[in-house]
């Protein structure tokens, strides 16, 4: 950022938008705090005077934005509008919390603070840095859940202005929006922003992609809409004749999540067929219960389209876990497609929107004492940070199996259900009842059936958990456990019977060493047994030496081997009854080991050409990237660049944790270099039609072939083709060719 004044037109704007975010502020049910408002907003324009962000615009335009989200997206009120205008004052100004807490009160400053403390985002630099700034914003749901609410709505701001940041930045700020930031909104029900998340955050990550698909929606939406009034029109003149007020719109899929379809199901563009979707939104009439009126909705649907009977989603008797409500039904349309249909009250709608605000101002009129299930959501993350993973990275990953997971429902012998992941066994209902409970499980009772701890568990299961006080968990336990509770339950419980291996150890060792006169020369002969071992640290000897895998039975041989001047010296003192502490060996003595820094690695845009090939760079064998594929850089602690595709799982990993080590990567080749690639091609097994496949490769595109691996089976034939190609455009023409072969049903990539 730069000090400038602003423009009188930059004035005027700044402006406009305080007062489109009073108007928007306006249309709330929230009591009016216009004033207070003004103040913040006047002290923070005052605050980053002068100060731009690296688009160039007044950097006032971000808070003031970040209020808006918050306030229309997401339903907030007075105080979270003066925080978020507020939010970036104490980080990037001379002023301090106490400033605002002195001008704006505690409550306003106590979320400032809170959004002070895990500023700069998730990541940094350093992993296990990134990820305790992680559980500092997890921390603040204990204190107010709004720092959370408007650090989400910051993200979406960032993420929208995004095209200014260098392109390694970009792909940094992508990563960990779609691994945290997207999935927490979807969690406290944020879903039109968790959309946008997604939606944005591919875009910067595959552009090519995105536009691709972009393009090909657009040439579609005309029919779309076509579509969209021929199945709606019946269904608006049923239910003006039911006597609702409602609203019918249309929804197509995003480009993230048609790309998703054809990467889940491994299918083109073409066979997508549910990109349109229609929701009914409407009022409720006073003669009956919601449900009641949902199912009616459906009723009525079902008079005119045949529906999908195992696809309806009663999300009304059991919401999700963010409170999620809807009816969900999937319908035959007179063109033969199927179209879903979502049915909400104005109050599901409201909820489904803007999630935990609408929840707050719903609650009011239920039983207060009655715990929802985003209630226990929370409750449970306070309580899996109240015992924390010893690393940070790994607490991050136990907190993304919750963030990701969908639910079954089971019952106890009593009757209660209990919402557990999608994917839980047994184990994991055990330690989500009681951490005592978990830990001395031998099995379960499902449906009066006994079954083992690692049984998967079923919606709809009864489940009896049964346990013995002579059992204990092993480490096998951990490939069992799939809820982030249980698996930190469990790695606590290993750290712990881990610790005292370690003393132990240590003690045994501290009496082989009493036994030899070698107590005072600890640390030496600790050195010498770690590098005999290659060990790094003591608490690893030591772990070994409790656990029984390293014995001291050869200890004299390991620390004092042929031809040791410490053996020579030791005989010596030995002889002459001096003490062996009384020695101080000389540096030629001694064994040294020299500790080399590493080396700073500049960050740097790579150009992919022939030249540079097993220089500059090296294609990551995990993903196997050829010229066309959209790839990132990354510059491992040899100082090597390693070339990922961006939809390598170990990418993602790298953007996630480690975006310092980021940089651009762009093709530049000139078909000199050819690589190997693996394909699949399957098709209805006719005479004569793998000769038309060689034929295509060999003469119409000159490939040369490294194995080929053909199976038939019932009429259908598959084969494994590895060959030669330089690009991936020679790759999308070899597969367009082929489909002209008309027994073919698919050709594709196979992903390394």
């Amino acid at each position: 950022m730069t000090q400038s004044e602003f423009t009188h037109d930059e004035q005027m704007m700044i402006q406009r938008e305080f007062d489109t975010l009073l108007e928007e502020y306006a249309q709330t049910r929230h009591r009016q705090r216009v004033e207070l408002i003004t103040r913040a907003f006047e002290f923070a324009k005052s605050a980053h005077n002068g100060v731009r962000r690296l688009s160039g615009e007044p950097y006032i335009m971000h808070p003031l934005a970040v209020a808006r989200i918050v306030v229309k997206d997401i339903g907030l009120g007075s105080t979270s509008i003066c925080a978020a205008l507020l939010h970036d004052v104490v980080e990037d100004t001379d002023y301090t919390t106490e400033d605002i807490r002195r001008l704006f009160g505690d409550k306003i400053a106590q979320i400032v603070n809170g959004l002070t403390k895990i500023s700069g985002g998730v990541f940094g630099d350093k992993a296990s840095e990134q990820a305790e700034n992680f559980r500092k914003l997890l921390l603040t749901m204990s204190d107010d859940i709004r720092v959370v609410l408007i650090k989400i709505a910051d993200r979406l701001h960032n993420i929208r202005t995004l095209t200014a940041q260098p392109k390694e930045k970009q792909y940094k700020i992508a990563g960990e929006t779609q691994y945290i930031y997207a999935p927490l909104a979807q969690r406290l029900g944020l879903f039109p922003i968790k959309t946008e998340l997604e939606d944005l955050s591919f875009r910067y990550e595959h552009p090519e992609t995105y536009a691709e698909i972009e393009a090909k929606l657009a040439a579609i939406r005309g029919d779309l809409e076509e579509r969209y009034d021929r199945f709606s029109a019946p269904l608006r003149k049923k239910l003006e004749e039911m006597g609702y007020h409602f609203t019918i719109s249309a929804r197509l899929k995003t480009v993230y999540s048609v790309w998703k379809k054809m990467t889940t199901k491994n299918i083109p563009f073409e066979d997508v067929y549910d990109i349109l979707a229609v929701r009914i939104v409407f009022t409720p009439l006073a003669n009956a219960a919601e449900k009641e009126q949902c199912w009616m909705i459906y009723s009525a649907i079902t008079e005119f389209y045949r529906p999908h009977p195992e696809r309806i989603r009663d999300w009304i008797s059991t919401p999700k876990a963010n409170g999620y409500e809807a009816l969900h039904v999937t319908v035959m349309a007179d063109n033969g497609q199927w179209v879903e249909v979502q049915i909400r009250t104005d109050r599901m709608h409201e909820i489904a929107e803007k999630g935990l605000a609408a929840h707050w101002k719903y609650k009011n009129n239920e039983d207060s004492d009655k715990e929802n299930e985003l209630d226990k959501w929370l409750s449970n993350i306070k309580d899996i940070l109240a015992h924390p993973e010893p690393d940070a990275m790994d607490f991050l990953d136990t907190f993304k199996l919750n963030l990701f997971a969908q639910e079954v429902f089971v019952f106890t012998p009593k009757g209660e259900i209990k919402t557990m992941p999608l994917g839980s066994t047994a184990l994991d209902l055990a330690y989500s009842l009681h951490t005592t409970l978990g830990e001395h499980a031998i099995g379960a009772k499902v449906n009066h059936t006994l079954v083992p701890i690692r049984y998967i568990l079923q919606s709809g299961d009864q489940v009896e958990i049964l346990t013995s006080e002579s059992a204990h968990p092993v480490q096998e336990w951990l490939e069992w456990a799939t809820t982030a509770k249980a698996k930190s339950r469990l790695q606590e419980y290993f750290k712990r019977e881990e610790r005292n291996l370690i003393k132990v150890g240590e003690h045994t060792l501290d009496e082989v060493l009493l036994a030899h006169s070698l107590s005072n020369n600890k640390e030496m002969v600790v050195q010498r047994l770690m590098n005999h071992y290659e060990m790094t640290q003591p608490s690893e000897l030591y772990l070994g030496i409790g656990k029984g895998t390293i014995l001291l039975d050869n200890f004299q041989e390991v620390v004092f081997p042929k031809k040791s001047i410490w053996k020579r010296i030791i005989s010596f003192n030995s002889s002459s009854k001096e003490t062996p502490e009384a020695i101080t060996p000389t540096p030629s003595q001694a064994e040294t080991v020299a500790v080399t820094p590493k080396k700073k690695v500049k960050k740097k845009n790579i150009i992919l050409n022939d030249e540079n090939l097993g220089k500059d760079y090296i294609l990551a064998p995990c993903c196997h990237p050829i010229p066309g594929d959209e790839v990132m850089g990354y510059i491992a602690q040899d100082d090597k660049v390693y070339i990922h595709k961006q939809v390598c799982v170990e990418a993602q990993r790298i953007k996630t944790s480690q975006g310092a080590q980021i940089c651009a990567a762009k093709w530049d080749t000139h078909r000199v270099q050819s690589f190997m690639e693996t394909i699949e091609i399957q098709g209805i097994d006719h005479f004569g039609v793998f000769i038309r496949v060689l034929t295509i490769l060999s003469t119409d595109f000159h490939i040369n072939l490294h194995h080929v691996d053909v199976t038939a089976e019932d009429g259908i034939f598959k084969g494994k083709l590895g060959i030669f190609i330089y690009d991936k455009q020679e790759l999308n023409d070899l597969f367009t060719a082929l489909k002209t072969i008309p027994e073919i049903i698919s050709a594709r990539r196979l992903e390394g």
